[in-house]
């Protein structure tokens, strides 16, 4: 036998012993997370993922995701304020004067985002709306949570963010901050309106919108964080009936309007400038407006309640209350 096939099977013996020695070796992954122990909290993540329960069902969502698409709109500043900058989102987040800096760099998607320029991004997540009719073409690209609006107040929903992309501390910080700022600033205000309502009235073409607290405009921080009172029938209609807003005729104004109103036209019909209600004789004719403590809010920077926009949202409404006595 020559030395080379000599060699040959020398070599080949080594290499099989190797490949079984390998074979041999545990292939267990590095262990996960302790479990929480809420059941509405995410399943334990390991160095990856994190397994989500969302309104479509369990997610496993990256454990700080890098690439994310943000079509529910209302949660691109949640994600923001954690410290996540979306790549993408649609254009009613770039309208805000509140977001419009921290949306440098990110894709304008529009009004009706297109599947194929969504996949072309290669996101490593993709937030949308529990109703998007889209929701199974967006699961084939990548991993897909769906929010349903309203399921929880925005203190649970920064919480719950927190928990889906693995920012938890991140979102108990920022919620001690907040309360922080509440609890300076609320007994202030309190004290300068006594027991003087507060409403929040958008006009359109057919009507009026009277805003509860939970629909955003300022609603959540005026009813909520500062504890302010609205009219009683704002009360019974708007916020006691769960319904977070109350739809109502010229003829009701004066019932639904309190001693103090933060107000922009609805924007979403043909009167955008909401000039059926401000010229007409019921509204000149309120109190509030011959007091002068008419205050106007921007119709899309309000529409957001997310971190970064009521942190702005609460600034205007605490010194509008505060400088008007």
């Amino acid at each position: 036998m020559s030395i080379f096939k000599t060699f040959g099977m020398i070599f080949t013996t080594i290499l099989c012993v190797a490949i079984l020695a390998a074979c041999g070796q545990s292939t267990t992954p590095t262990a996960s997370t302790s479990a929480p122990t809420s059941t509405d909290t995410p399943a334990p993540a390991t160095d990856s993922t994190i397994t989500y329960q969302a309104a479509n069902g369990e997610v496993k969502v990256p454990n700080h995701p890098q690439r994310v698409v943000v079509l529910a709109d209302s949660y691109y500043g949640y994600l923001y304020a954690l410290g996540i900058k979306p790549i993408a989102t649609i254009d009613y987040v770039f309208q805000s004067t509140f977001l419009k800096e921290s949306t440098e760099g990110v894709t304008n998607l529009g009004d009706k985002p297109d599947v194929e320029k969504i996949l072309a991004l290669d996101p490593d997540l993709i937030v949308v709306w529990d109703n998007d009719a889209n929701i199974e073409k967006y699961q084939q690209i990548a991993p897909t949570v769906a929010i349903k609006y309203g399921q929880y107040t925005y203190q649970e929903q920064l919480q719950e963010i927190g928990k889906m992309t693995g920012t938890e501390d991140k979102a108990k910080e920022l919620a001690a901050t907040w309360e922080s700022k509440i609890n300076e600033a609320k007994p202030k205000v309190q004290a300068a309106l006594g027991d003087k309502t507060i409403s929040i009235l958008q006009p359109y073409a057919k009507g009026i919108y009277a805003m509860g607290d939970t629909y955003g405009r300022g609603g959540e921080i005026i009813y909520g964080a500062l504890g302010l009172k609205a009219t009683p029938m704002m009360q019974k209609e708007g916020i006691d009936s769960g319904a977070g807003f109350a739809s109502i005729s010229l003829e009701n104004l004066p019932d639904f309007a309190g001693d103090y109103i933060f107000t922009s036209p609805w924007g979403g019909d043909d009167d955008k400038d909401g000039n059926t209600v401000y010229n007409s004789s019921l509204w000149k004719d309120l109190p509030a407006v011959k007091s002068n403590h008419v205050y106007r809010i921007d119709p899309v920077a309000y529409y957001f309640n997310d971190p970064i926009s009521m942190n702005a949202q609460f600034d205007y409404i605490v010194k509008s209350l505060t400088q008007s006595q």
